[in-house]
């Protein structure tokens, strides 16, 4: 969902605009996505780094 289309309940603006301070703290919420407040493309970069890693470690331990 985004706050593209969304209007406030307060100042009767859209949402996007953060005219009011409801507004500007509803943004910044619907905005934080991930976890641990990583964005989603690198908790996948780190995952996909892990896997590789892994396999590495077990390639060289058969050796």
């Amino acid at each position: 969902m985004s706050c593209e289309h969304l209007v406030c309940a307060q100042c009767a603006h859209p949402v996007i605009e953060g005219r009011c301070p409801l507004c500007r703290a509803n943004r910044e919420r619907m905005h934080n996505h991930g976890f641990a407040g990583l964005s989603p493309a690198l908790i996948i970069g780190l995952l996909v780094a892990l896997l590789f890693l892994s396999l590495a470690v077990k390639h060289l331990s058969g050796l």
